[in-house]
């Protein structure tokens, strides 16, 4: 890739970031369209996030992702926030458009389209979300927004999850809380928005034994963990994380440029790196 002076950069803020997957992803795409565009990891801490925002006018950088632990700090430092993002309160994409900085949220359509793409409809479902985050912030409000008939929010943090559920109850769903995991019947779809599985030694979120044959289990996580192993076995469809992180990065690329990306070019890149 030869980077210019008419070269336009976009990037990703986190703390920290040298894990992220981003920039193979976004620049497999480039290349692909012979787009003369770079895509850059930028490691910002938390204190220097108010002049990293700045940076991205002063440096004329075209956009940028947002990744823990900015995506609800970094609000107060754009110029507006779509309807969405607004209502999950947190951002994940930021466009520049000369010297205007929008914030936009693509995690939770992002998780919607993966489910899409396998075939699972939301209309009429459902749902149980374990864990109250960010991440099961934005799949909640998206999942509102888009035909689910009921929510349940299980976290130990009980006032956390109280917080969240009143939060999307005012879309005109209706949401509760679990206090405990006792059955998953009735529920179409339950979502592990938790850290648990990212390591090999970690609990299982709740017990594989509730679940059905019928029931939809999906991961954030990016890979194939014990729960959806245990679930598959069970005879769920399961779903991990990689797709959702594969479309929020789609829709992110369209805000940017305003063009589709190849898709297959994008999943490849990511596929390798995971």
């Amino acid at each position: 890739m030869d980077v210019t002076g008419r070269t336009k950069i976009f990037g990703i803020f986190g703390f920290p970031v040298e894990h992220t997957l981003s920039p193979s992803m976004h620049n497999a795409a480039f290349k692909a369209l012979s787009l003369d565009m770079c895509y850059l990891p930028f490691k910002v801490q938390p204190a220097d996030l108010p002049r990293a925002i700045e940076a991205i006018r002063a440096l004329n950088i075209s956009g940028v992702n947002i990744t823990v632990p900015h995506k609800e700090k970094v609000i107060p430092f754009l110029d507006e926030t779509d309807r969405e993002a607004s209502l999950i309160g947190a951002v994940n994409t930021v466009v520049n458009r000369e010297g205007k900085l929008s914030g936009y949220n693509t995690d939770g359509r992002g998780f919607v389209k993966s489910l899409e793409e396998a075939k699972i409809t939301t209309e009429g479902k459902k749902v149980l979300l374990v864990g109250a985050g960010g991440a099961a912030r934005a799949i909640a409000f998206s999942l509102a927004m888009r035909g689910v008939t009921e929510i349940a929010f299980f976290d130990i943090d009980k006032e956390k999850a109280r917080e969240l559920s009143n939060a999307v109850q005012k879309t005109g769903i209706h949401c509760s809380v679990v206090n405990e995991i006792m059955s998953l019947s009735g529920f179409h779809i339950v979502i592990n928005a938790t850290p648990l599985g990212l390591k090999a030694d970690d609990p299982l979120p709740f017990s594989p034994q509730l679940i059905l044959p019928d029931t939809v289990v999906c991961d954030l996580i990016y890979k194939k963990t014990a729960l959806l192993h245990k679930a598959e076995g069970m005879g769920a469809k399961t779903i991990d994380g990689s797709g959702m992180l594969l479309w929020q990065g789609v829709l992110a690329f369209e805000l940017w440029t305003g063009i589709k990306p190849p898709v297959d070019v994008m999943r490849k890149a990511l596929l390798s790196g995971i």
